[in-house]
């Protein structure tokens, strides 16, 4: 499920949700004027300014925050929740997505899938453990949640891997203790990663000498990036992980995704989605490194 975005996530829940509601059995289901201009509204996110963004963003929050509690709610505050993360929008935008998200869980609970808790609790959890916000839901599947990343954060810790980059050399995580090493998972095809990659290729070449290595992590092919790269330079490391492996191993389920480990080989920072420059370096400095 990597390569599918947090929004189509959340369309695709709302397309099973609908397929169970009562208003979508025998009659062609209907939205409320309100609710099409929400969706409407979520398609353009991304070609807003950092600015606007972060303003339509919240204004989204607290218009779905009015909905009646209904499917169409969820998967509203679901697909913000999933572009909430691309970027710098502010404490405060992300803390009224999260509260958002949260209201319409306790409105309308999901069923646990296989005994584990259903997408959205994850969702809302990875917003409180990765972006420091807060939401008040008591619900056993949101504990379980946040209960589940923080144990999957230990096992990060413990990891280890090989891959081979694109000019055939081997990198070992654990060999490279002692250094700042930032993972990070990246395809081609994704526009968030595509956003941060000059961010990444300007602090690899200012951190480098200072023992900052980054390593770009792909599941493509070497042709498609080869192919990436005549347009695109990218001066750190690219990995080759074609059977998706090391994706498995670090329960990547969304790209873009960064893990921070310090010199010490602790895990000292996770981006659960694209950063800026200035998120980054907030991540370095927690790892020592200004």
């Amino acid at each position: 499920m990597h390569k599918l975005h947090k929004l189509l996530a959340a369309l695709l829940l709302f397309l099973c949700v609908l397929a169970s509601s009562s208003y979508a059995q025998d009659k062609k289901p209907t939205h409320s004027p309100q609710v099409t201009a929400i969706f409407e509204r979520l398609k353009t996110l991304r070609s807003l300014s950092n600015a606007e963004r972060a303003k339509v963003t919240r204004q989204l929050a607290l218009e779905i925050r009015q909905l009646p509690a209904e499917p169409d709610k969820l998967s509203a505050a679901l697909g913000l929740s999933g572009l909430s993360t691309e970027g710098d929008f502010g404490a405060e935008t992300l803390q009224e997505v999260a509260t958002t998200l949260a209201q319409a869980l306790h409105e309308q609970p999901q069923p646990a899938k296989d005994g584990h808790p259903a997408m959205p609790y994850t969702e809302l959890a990875s917003l409180v453990r990765y972006e420091h916000v807060t939401a008040a839901l008591d619900d056993p599947q949101f504990a379980a949640a946040l209960a589940a990343l923080e144990a999957e954060d230990r096992e990060r810790e413990q990891l280890d891997f090989t891959l081979t980059d694109l000019q055939g050399k081997a990198w070992t995580l654990r060999e490279l203790r002692g250094k700042v090493v930032l993972v990070n998972f990246w395809a081609t095809w994704c526009p968030p990663c595509r956003k941060e990659i000059p961010d990444l290729d300007a602090l690899s070449k200012e951190f480098g000498p200072k023992g900052l290595v980054i390593l770009g992590i792909s599941d493509e092919t070497s042709d498609r990036i080869d192919l990436f790269l005549k347009r695109q330079e990218i001066n750190y490391p690219v990995l080759l992980d074609a059977e998706s492996a090391v994706h498995k191993q670090f329960h990547v389920e969304g790209i873009p995704k960064s893990f921070l480990y310090g010199r010490d080989g602790k895990l000292a920072a996770v981006a659960i989605d694209m950063r800026t420059r200035g998120q980054f370096l907030r991540m370095l400095e927690s790892a020592g490194m200004k």
